[in-house]
C-alpha cells in the first residue's frame, strides 16, 4: 500500500503534516527573507522598518501559498508548491529604492500593478504549452536544477557570496558535508515517515552540532517580540509611475516563463502534469500574491524552487503539506520570535540539504530527456545543448551582458529564461511546432509507470 503522502490529494496525520511542512519552511526561509533585507538596507530603512517588510513577506507569502496548493475559485494550481519573492525583482527594485521620486511606495505601486497585468495576462501564457515538447521542459527543468545549485554552494560555504566573512571555512564545508551525509544515511537505512522527512532531520542536528560548537545563536530570538500585526499600505499609499510599472510587468513576464518551469517539474514529480487550465490557474495566482504583497508592503511572488526540489528528494506528494508550510509561514509573520528562530538557522547546515535538493531538479530534468530521440533526430543534441550553454552564461560569466541596455536585465541575467527561450526558439527551427513526439509519450509513459 502506498504512503499517504504519495498523493496529491492526500491530508497526512496532523503530526506528520506540520513536521512535513517545517521542512519546506526551513528550506526556503533563507531565500525568503533575503530580498526584504535588500531592498530595505537599499532604501536606507531603520532596522524597525527592515523588519516590518521581513513580517509583512511572511505574511503574504503565507497567503499566496494557501492559495496556489489549496485552491480558490479561478486561483491556484493545486500542486505542492510554496510560494516566495522572486529574485528576479531585486535589480529593478533596489535601483527603485535608491530613486527619492519613488522609494518604496513606487515600489509599492508598481508591484501591485504588475500582479494586475500578470492576472490578465496569465491565459495567454499557459497556451504556450504546446511549445513545450519534452526535449524543451526536460532542457529547462536541468538548467532550473544547475542554477539553483549555485545557491546550495553558497550555503555550504557559510555565505551568500564568495566575498563575504566567513566563505568557505572549513569549518563550514565541514558541517554541510555532514548534514548532506545523514541525509544520504537516512535516506537509504530509514523507512516510511523518517525516510520522508530526512531533510528535516538533517537540519536540525546540523543546527544542534552548530550550537554545541558556538555557531548558532539565539540572540535574535529573545530580542523579538512575541506579536505583531502586519497592517496593508503601512507605508503609505503606493505611487504609481508609468516606467516602473512597465519594468515590473516585464519582471513579471520572466517570472511566469520560470514559474511555468517549475509547474511542469512538479507534475513530472507528482505524476499530475498541468494542463492548459491548471497552468493559468498557477500563473494567475503568480499575480494575485504579486498584488497581495502590495497591499501589504512587500515584493513579487513566484513559486519557490528550493522546494520542488525538496518534492524530488522526499517524495512527499501532498498539496496540503505545502499548504500546512503556508499557514505556518503566515503564522510566523504574525510572531516575530517564530521567525527570528528559523532565522537563526545557519547557512552552512542547510547547504547540505541543497545540494541535495537543486541536484534532485536538475536529475528530473536529465530523467524527462532521457526519454526524447536523440538517436533518431540529432537535431534534439543542439537543442539541448545550445540552449543550456545559454542558460550558464549568467552563472560562468556575470559581466556578459554589461555593455548591454540595463533594461534587459531582468531577461539576460536568468539563465533560466534564456535556456527556455532558446530551446523553444530552437525547437521550433528544428522540429516545428507541435512537437510532442511519440517518443517524449513514451518518456511520459515510462514516468507514470515510475511514479506508482
Amino acid at each position: 500500500m502506498a504512503e499517504p503522502e504519495e498523493s496529491v490529494d492526500t491530508v497526512p496525520p496532523a503530526p506528520k503534516l506540520l513536521a512535513l511542512a517545517l521542512q519546506h519552511v526551513l528550506v526556503m526561509y533563507a531565500g525568503a527573507v533575503a530580498v526584504p533585507l535588500i531592498i530595505g538596507r537599499a532604501a536606507k530603512l531603520p532596522p524597525a522598518q527592515v523588519a516590518m517588510l521581513v513580517n509583512a513577506d511572511l505574511f503574504a507569502c503565507g497567503i499566496a501559498t494557501l492559495i496556489q496548493s489549496l485552491g480558490l475559485g479561478p486561483f491556484g494550481i493545486r500542486l505542492p508548491v510554496m510560494m516566495g519573492v522572486t529574485f528576479a525583482a531585486v535589480g529593478p527594485m533596489v535601483a527603485m529604492a535608491s530613486n527619492p521620486e519613488l522609494g518604496l511606495l513606487g515600489i509599492f505601486g508598481a508591484v501591485i500593478a504588475a500582479g494586475l497585468v500578470t492576472m490578465l495576462i496569465a491565459p495567454f501564457v499557459s497556451r504556450l504549452l504546446p511549445l513545450f515538447p519534452a526535449v524543451v521542459t526536460g532542457t529547462i527543468i536541468l538548467m532550473i536544477g544547475i542554477s539553483l545549485m549555485r545557491v546550495g554552494v553558497n550555503w555550504a560555504a557559510g555565505a551568500p557570496a564568495p566575498n563575504l566573512p566567513g566563505y568557505g571555512e572549513p569549518l563550514h564545508l565541514g558541517m554541510a558535508a555532514a548534514v548532506l551525509v545523514l541525509i544520504l544515511l537516512i535516506t537509504k537505512y530509514a523507512a516510511g515517515f523518517l525516510a520522508n522527512i530526512s531533510v528535516l532531520v538533517g537540519i536540525v542536528l546540523g543546527c544542534a552540532a552548530a550550537w554545541a560548537i558556538g555557531r548558532m545563536s539565539f540572540a535574535r530570538v529573545a530580542e523579538a517580540p512575541w506579536f505583531d500585526l502586519v497592517l496593508p499600505f503601512a507605508f503609505g499609499i503606493p505611487v504609481f509611475e508609468p516606467v516602473a510599472i512597465i519594468t515590473m510587468s516585464i519582471v513579471m513576464v520572466v517570472v511566469m516563463i520560470e514559474s511555468a518551469g517549475m509547474f511542469l517539474a512538479l507534475g513530472e514529480m507528482t505524476g499530475r502534469k498541468p494542463d492548459q487550465a491548471a497552468m493559468t490557474r498557477g500563473l494567475r495566482t503568480d499575480g494575485l500574491g504579486t498584488v497581495i504583497g502590495g497591499i501589504f508592503n512587500t515584493f513579487p511572488y513566484t513559486s519557490f524552487s528550493q522546494n520542488v526540489g525538496l518534492v524530488g528528494v522526499t517524495g512527499v506528494k501532498s498539496r496540503y503539506v505545502t499548504a500546512m508550510g503556508g499557514a505556518v509561514m503566515l503564522v510566523m509573520g504574525l510572531v516575530p520570535k517564530l521567525g527570528a528562530l528559523v532565522e537563526s538557522v545557519p547557512l552552512f547546515v542547510l547547504g547540505g540539504a541543497g545540494i541535495v535538493m537543486f541536484g534532485m531538479v536538475a536529475a528530473t530534468g536529465v530523467r524527462i530527456l532521457s526519454g526524447v530521440d536523440f538517436a533518431g533526430n540529432r537535431h534534439n543534441l543542439y537543442v539541448v545543448a545550445i540552449s543550456i550553454g545559454f542558460g550558464l552564461i549568467p552563472l560562468v560569466a556575470p559581466q556578459f551582458f554589461r555593455a548591454m541596455p540595463h533594461a534587459l536585465a531582468p531577461i539576460l541575467d536568468s539563465g533560466i529564461l534564456l535556456s527556455a527561450l532558446m530551446a523553444v526558439v530552437l525547437n521550433l527551427y528544428f522540429n516545428g511546432p507541435g512537437t510532442a513526439t511519440q517518443a517524449d509519450a513514451a518518456a511520459a509513459a515510462r514516468a507514470q509507470e515510475a511514479m506508482h
